[in-house]
């Protein structure tokens, strides 16, 4: 574990957001990964990937020092499992990748880019305070997915419609 104040943040939102994103992940079944609620709109299965691999972002955003759309590799999730069990693995990684860098390190240049055009550069710790907000979004985009499926919603910072617990 190294002496990042910042890391040592993350981790900490990281950990927060994981109980209700899981509760999420795991009520998604594959008979619902085609619908949308808008042409317009992705996919509930694409969505429900992308909450499953935003920690994976977070490594390599703390590890290297970019992120090609191009080149990032996505799994085909066909179960319900197979996501949870990438969440797990990506989790892991994102771990693992913040409690190795430093407060240098977080001042570091990250790239995002497509077919190796850089779209934008930011440092390491603008991108990880961004992207941990962007996963929030997507989790908050995909109880309203579960809610037009009527997919009970879990509690998440405090009870909801669904789920009177706080757990």
């Amino acid at each position: 574990m190294n002496d990042s104040f910042l890391a040592q943040e993350y981790l900490k939102e990281l950990d927060a957001e994981t109980p209700a994103t899981q509760k999420c992940l795991e009520r998604i079944t594959p008979e619902l990964f085609g619908w949308k609620p808008h042409p317009k709109s992705m996919e509930m299965g694409y969505l429900t990937l992308l909450v499953a691999e935003m920690p994976l972002w977070i490594a390599h955003i703390a590890q290297d020092e970019e992120i090609d759309f191009a080149t990032f590799k996505h799994i085909e999730a066909r179960t319900t499992q197979q996501v949870l069990d990438h969440f797990q693995d990506n989790l892991q990684q994102a771990h693992a990748a913040l409690q190795n860098i430093t407060d240098g390190g977080m001042d570091a240049p990250f790239y995002l880019k497509a077919n190796r055009q850089t779209i934008f550069t930011s440092t390491r710790r603008e991108q990880l305070s961004s992207t941990l907000n962007h996963w929030v979004h997507h989790r908050g985009q995909l109880t309203v997915y579960m809610r037009l499926n009527d997919i009970a919603v879990p509690s998440i910072y405090g009870p909801s419609a669904d789920d009177r617990s706080f757990g």
